[in-house]
């Protein structure tokens, strides 16, 4: 099946970009650094956009090697961010990305010795050269994406749409791998009392010596548990209301520009906040975090609970969907019976995508079967789950009876990438696009030279 414009937007993954740094240090004695592929308005493609897109193409399995194709994705992703930032209806988020990109640096470096080590892996000279790279995919990620949402916002497929399009293509559709469908219900171990105590007292004490002359920002270095803002002195700048978890904004709030609050909980542990400064809707606020980290005594009750609640659902005492909306912490599942969803949204996922702790525990099992409570990481915390299996789907092609939703997302993707087309085609007249000699012989899907203005 053929898409004339297939909208990607493989730039998200920012960890891609370094991989251009690497291919750098191995270059041979007359190869090309680096150049310009394409200008689209003011925004540009490097020639290493395109080695990047094609050699994380076949570390994904892509068996296409045509360079030609992958320049114009990545001119179709280009034009997309050009008209997004022309877009008055797009919120301007510069300063939130830099921010976010800053603190996926701080990420980043807090999985290094330090930042020396961490720049040699990546192959950058400094450190604002890599938060520079990070802050220019995350920019276009976000303009890019904001834009197709613009132009595809009311796409939809009627049955009969979904149907032509079965019928047309089904000579093409690929075939499924094994699949699985799966439940959850996962909980978060409760501390005890007495742990939590611990922990209340610490920030307590924290906030005492910060109050006796201690600066905020070195306390948070030296005991914050937050990989994203510790190295940073716990600062988080820029954030807009609604941005981070209910308890943590409405304490910061509600404080004063320089006041500390008392230690509150949310569910990545208890704080601290120091709100430094808010304008409208929008704030800088420190904060101190301390994981609440289960031990494995608070792991093994939390269980022993899961376990009397399997035993209550085998007993049909309780349906799994009820024990789920019920019992469940995972807030992404638990409002849907606690179906895991796959990346493309739907309830099925791939046998070989499932993690190797999970996929342990469902050794054995069938289509019905539970597993008993087990240990799980879930964003970096120590949860206990059980799953059940709600269906396994063997390895198939696709047919309107198996498969209609997935068909029906095909069809929706492909009216998508159409109005994307139309809009694209209705702006090139008006656009500059200038595209390097060297692809010169490329058959493009769009009339990218003929179409676009010159200057």
């Amino acid at each position: 099946m053929t898409n004339k414009l297939k909208i990607t937007f493989l730039l998200g993954i920012f960890i891609m970009i370094f991989s251009s740094n690497m291919m750098n240090a191995q270059l041979k004695q007359g190869d090309l650094v680096d150049g310009i592929a394409a200008v689209i308005g003011d925004e540009i493609v490097l020639e290493s956009d395109v080695d990047e897109q094609m050699n994380y193409g076949k570390q994904q399995g892509a068996t296409n090697t045509d360079k030609c194709e992958f320049l114009e994705n990545l001119i179709n992703n280009k034009f997309l961010v050009y008209e997004a930032k022309k877009d008055t209806l797009i919120e301007n988020r510069s300063a939130s990305i830099k921010e976010q990109a800053n603190a996926k640096y701080r990420q980043l470096l807090s999985q290094f010795p330090d930042e020396k080590a961490m720049l040699l892996a990546y192959k950058f000279r400094n450190g604002y050269e890599m938060k520079n790279a990070i802050e220019k995919i995350d920019t276009d990620t976000y303009y890019g994406q904001a834009k197709y949402q613009r132009i595809t916002d009311k796409a939809d497929v009627t049955p009969n749409e979904v149907t032509d399009f079965y019928n047309l293509y089904k000579m093409q559709l690929p075939q499924v791998k094994d699949e699985i469908s799966l439940g959850q219900i996962m909980m978060y171990p409760k501390l005890t009392e007495a742990h939590k105590q611990e922990l209340i007292n610490k920030l307590n004490k924290i906030k005492k010596d910060v109050q006796g002359g201690e600066t905020f920002e070195s306390q948070a270095r030296i005991y914050s548990e937050d990989e994203g803002s510790a190295a940073n002195g716990g600062l988080y700048k820029n954030i807009y209301k609604g941005q981070m978890v209910k308890p943590f904004e409405a304490a910061a709030l509600n404080l004063q520009e320089g006041e500390i609050s008392d230690p509150i909980e949310s569910e990545f542990g208890y704080h601290i906040i120091q709100l430094i400064k808010k304008s409208g809707k929008v704030y800088d606020a420190r904060h101190i975090l301390l994981k609440a980290t289960p031990t494995d005594d608070e792991l093994k009750t939390a269980k022993a609970k899961l376990d009397s609640i399997r035993g209550l659902i085998i007993d049909g005492k309780i349906t799994f969907k009820d024990a789920a909306f019920k019992f469940s912490d995972d807030k992404r599942t638990k409002f849907n019976a606690g179906i895991i969803s796959g990346a493309d949204g739907s309830d099925k996922l791939e046998r070989e995508s499932i993690p190797g702790t999970i996929s342990y525990e469902l050794a054995g099992l069938n289509k019905g079967d539970m597993t008993t409570a087990f240990e799980d990481d879930e964003n970096k915390r120590k949860v206990a789950k059980i799953i059940k299996i709600e269906d396994v789907i063997p390895a198939h092609q696709i047919t309107m009876e198996t498969d209609y939703n997935r068909i029906k997302q095909m069809a929706l993707n492909k009216k998508r990438n159409e109005m994307v087309e139309k809009f694209v085609n209705s702006k090139l007249g008006t656009t500059f696009i200038s595209i390097n000699g060297r692809y010169d012989s490329c058959n493009f899907k769009a009339n990218w030279k003929k179409d676009s203005i010159k200057k």
